[in-house]
């Protein structure tokens, strides 16, 4: 059974920031010129706006409880397995739903490595955060 009242909320939070933050480095420094280029944008194309940044960030909020459930209902409690958990789910479910949007959608590859790479990568940082601090 999921139980919502056994989470340690304080992780979530940290998880769902430190997710949040990745995203900031992983679109920015990393790889944002490579990013632009797949969606056949330059940076003066991008309208500022802070609806992409709240909406990304009550996603990360709702991955990490997701994990939380997951990890508490599995007793995960050490940091391999936290990244092991993350990955699966990275990977497994975040991963190959974008790669079938990316095929209908003719994204391209470019994209959907970036895109599907930081959604899994960020998995693994929850997941790791949330198994050791449970």
């Amino acid at each position: 059974m999921l139980e919502f009242t056994g989470l340690n909320w304080l992780a979530i939070l940290v998880a769902t920031v430190a997710g949040f933050a990745l995203g900031g480095i992983w679109y920015g420094p990393l790889f944002g010129d490579t990013w632009l280029a797949a969606l056949g944008k330059t940076a003066d194309q991008i309208q500022p706006s802070p609806t992409p940044f709240i909406i990304s960030f009550f996603t990360s909020l709702i991955t990490a409880v997701v994990l939380a459930l997951l990890i508490n209902a599995l007793n995960i409690s050490t940091l391999g397995g936290g990244v092991v958990i993350g990955l699966l789910v990275g990977i497994g479910f975040i991963a190959t739903a974008m790669a079938s949007d990316s095929a209908f959608g003719d994204t391209g590859l470019t994209l959907w490595l970036i895109q599907s790479g930081y959604r899994a990568l960020y998995s693994v940082l929850m997941g790791a955060i949330l198994a050791v601090w449970r």
